[in-house]
């Protein structure tokens, strides 16, 4: 990466860098090399296919990325399991359910690999580290390795692998550092090519949808705080998103998202009733890489999920609290 590579060498100029064989890079240039990254996926043109894997098996997919006169356009599609194929232009993704012939439009997501960042970074070296790896092939391409460690218990770690020519993300891991350091889930890619001359027809769906049914992500934006939520944020977290997504006619489910810039928790909070008795309390449990934590709080349910360490959800499921707005 260029631009890196002329900070470090600026760092070692008039003695021996003493920073074998992991390059400390200063934290300051975090936030800046997580922004070209998520740079290049947003502007690059590149096809490939990828895996994503956890504890509880592999995905494989299918991905082709341009940008043109129209826009930023992708086509990502699954190739185990049920068949899905992600359609997006800009800001607005298709979602397309071949079982039951419907499309579900709904919001595009910013971190979906290989851009990786979730709301603002700038705040995001005060709760990481930063430094180099090895340099490695992935993907048929080279890449070099970064390692960013939490400084706290909040939240995981991560190993980044950039290409080295075009700072494109080509693998990513994420590491749990409690006891023993693991890798808890990877991405990465298996072959991909990078170049202006990504055919237009690889963005074509497979599937004849124009008459299928399609459905728009009922949402609107909310305020949980004015509601009456005092739930509290793990050190480093902010609200990305709160809104309320409107569920079998009438009823809501409200969803909060937070993020560090990296880690994102999401938070949703829906009435107890005739609709939400699957649900129990659960203090603790685990999908793949993913923790979740519920309670029932007054005549609401709260569930919290993402990856990090279940002791974040439990700091924030467990300190939130719903105090009725009188009117």
């Amino acid at each position: 990466m260029k631009w890196i590579s002329a900070q470090l060498v600026r760092l070692c100029l008039g003695g021996v860098c003493l920073f074998s064989p992991a390059v400390y890079a200063t934290s300051s240039l975090l936030s800046d090399f997580l922004q070209q990254v998520q740079q290049a996926a947003r502007e690059l043109d590149y096809a490939g296919v990828f895996s994503y894997s956890n504890g509880s098996g592999v995905q494989t997919m299918r991905l082709a990325h341009v940008v043109d006169g129209t826009g930023e356009r992708e086509r990502l599609e699954s190739l185990d399991g049920p068949e899905r194929e992600y359609l997006r232009q800009n800001d607005v993704t298709q979602c397309l359910i071949p079982e039951r012939q419907t499309v579900i439009l709904e919001q595009a997501r910013n971190d979906r690999f290989p851009a990786l960042l979730i709301g603002s970074t700038d705040n995001i070296d005060q709760y990481y580290r930063f430094e180099t790896g090895a340099t490695k092939r992935i993907g048929g391409r080279e890449c070099q390795e970064y390692i960013v460690t939490p400084l706290d218990e909040w939240r995981y770690g991560y190993h980044i692998c950039v290409d080295t020519e075009h700072n494109l993300l080509l693998q990513t891991q994420t590491i749990a550092m409690q006891s023993e350091p693991h890798v808890v889930n990877q991405t990465a890619f298996a072959n991909l090519s990078i170049s202006s001359g990504i055919e237009g027809n690889a963005l074509d769906s497979s599937w004849k949808y124009n008459d299928w049914k399609v459905i728009a992500a009922n949402r609107e934006e909310v305020d949980l705080a004015a509601s009456g939520w005092r739930i509290p944020y793990p050190a480093g977290f902010v609200a990305v998103s709160e809104v309320s997504r409107f569920m079998r006619s009438e009823r809501q489910v409200a969803q909060l998202v937070l993020s560090d810039g990296l880690a994102s928790i999401s938070v949703f909070i829906e009435p107890v009733d005739s609709y939400s008795q699957r649900l129990k309390a659960d203090p603790g449990s685990k999908k793949g890489s993913i923790h979740l934590f519920r309670k029932r709080i007054g005549d609401y349910w709260l569930t919290a999920t993402g990856e990090v360490p279940l002791s974040t959800l439990h700091y924030l499921g467990n300190g939130t609290e719903f105090v009725p707005v009188v009117k």
